[in-house]
């Protein structure tokens, strides 16, 4: 399975998973099977709120599922209709969730917990 997961930083598997899917500056992707990872800048991260295009931030990459802290109604549902799973990450790294969602024991969003808003700094309000 291909993951994507977002992230501030760029340090591959080690990168802390951000808690807003659209306002992160990079994606880390990484294949479940092989541990192959690659670092990607995020497509869309000047959109304005409320209009997320999930698929231009990770760049039209195919991926089965993202993993992130925190992300919008609008961008869950795009990401659905494509087939994508969301899950919600613990906070950690890339590494950390990795093992949780190979493990099943992360959570998959539903609208009930996606982002209502953005704090006066950018961050998710869940």
């Amino acid at each position: 399975m291909k993951i994507a997961f977002p992230t501030q930083e760029n340090n591959g598997i080690e990168s802390t998973v951000h808690d807003h899917f659209g306002s992160a500056r990079f994606f880390i992707i990484v294949d479940s099977e092989t541990g192959d990872s690659k670092t990607i800048s995020n497509q869309d991260i000047n959109h304005t709120h409320n209009n997320c295009q999930p698929l231009l931030a990770i760049g039209n990459n195919r991926v089965d599922a993202v993993v992130t802290g925190g992300i919008g109604a609008g961008a869950i549902s795009k990401l659905t209709e494509a087939g994508i799973i969301s899950y919600r990450a613990v906070e950690g790294t890339v590494s950390e969730n990795l093992k949780l969602i190979n493990s099943g024991k992360l959570p998959k969003f539903s609208l009930d917990h996606t982002c209502t808003g953005h704090s006066i700094n950018g961050e998710c309000v869940h």
